[in-house]
């Protein structure tokens, strides 16, 4: 037998409610909802079920055994639901005790610990969970379903908006970087073609500014000497500083290395900016922990906006 349609946890609910309450007007008030919602709700689970639940006397409905049978299943049918609802979207890893993570490197130095102190504020029972890697590998496990969220910069990225929510932190510009005993011009921007005969480190594909530093070259007609690639941008910066070569780095990690790396800003045909966002599944967007990381990083996104050099 087919369940009809008219039957719904709702209107079970609301039956439910009707049943511990007595009459139509104590339902409404401690539901929220209209007497006339009610009554309606009523009768047309009455017509799903197919057969009298109540009866009338005077302007009171008055339940038949029916309506105890129903009853008894109902709150069956509820509790039942309630808990696999509740185990679903424990397997799915929503509005869980623990948030997973995934962010850049170079994020981890500013933007990533004042969001986590914001949300430890929010939510002080909540274990977060972080994990580092590249722009594609943060997407692919987010994909995968193996990352709540991740903070990536979506200017190197193929975004599938239709899929993924996409909340901008700030923007972020590409210099130069070199060893600060290196003897290069810092009067004037830097143009590339003059760096033709230097040696260059670099970060491996697929991570944030492996792209802008791939298409900057293209601009400039030649392909770089790249002396080594690395999976980390600390380890970049780490030859940078002790001259093994030059690279391009964002300037969000000027405060860090701002003695030890000189920073020459671009000429102009060269000149590019990473867009760093949070993202993660749109089909989670109601899930309270990513709510709460959500409000976290527009605020730290407003941040940027009353200070523009705050995250530089």
């Amino acid at each position: 037998m087919k369940i009809d349609a008219e039957i719904t946890f709702r209107k079970l609910e609301i039956f439910m409610s009707f049943m511990e309450k007595g009459n139509i007007a104590r339902t409404a008030e401690a539901l929220g909802i209209s007497g006339v919602s009610v009554h309606r709700a009523l009768h047309t689970l009455e017509e799903g079920v197919r057969c009298p639940l109540f009866i009338h006397k005077g302007r009171n409905l008055v339940p038949l055994p029916a309506a105890l049978t129903l009853l008894e299943h109902s709150k069956e049918a509820v509790e039942l639901m309630a808990r696999g609802i509740a185990q679903t979207r424990q397997a799915a890893g929503v509005g869980q005790g623990r948030l997973r993570i995934g962010t850049l490197y170079s994020l981890t130095l500013e933007t990533v610990p004042r969001l986590i102190m914001g949300m430890k504020l929010r939510r002080p029972e909540l274990e977060m969970d972080l994990t580092m890697g590249s722009n594609q590998m943060l997407l692919n496990m987010l994909e995968d379903g193996v990352l709540d969220a991740i903070l990536i910069s979506i200017s190197e990225s193929e975004i599938d908006r239709n899929h993924l929510e996409v909340l901008p932190l700030f923007q972020d510009d590409i210099f130069l970087a070199a060893s600060s005993t290196s003897p290069l011009d810092s009067s004037k921007l830097a143009d590339l073609r003059d760096y033709r005969d230097e040696k260059f480190v670099s970060l491996a594909e697929g991570f944030a500014t492996y792209n802008g530093f791939q298409e900057a070259f293209h601009i400039a007609g030649f392909e770089p000497q790249i002396v080594t690639r690395v999976n980390d941008i600390f380890s970049m910066l780490s030859l940078v500083q002790a001259g093994v070569g030059l690279s391009l780095m964002p300037g969000r990690m000027k405060k860090v290395y701002e003695n030890s790396v000189q920073l020459l800003k671009l000429a102009e045909p060269y000149q590019m900016k990473q867009s760093i966002a949070i993202v993660f599944a749109r089909n989670r967007e109601l899930d309270p922990n990513l709510l709460a990381l959500a409000a976290e990083g527009r605020m730290y996104a407003r941040s940027f906006t009353d200070a523009p050099n705050a995250a530089l």
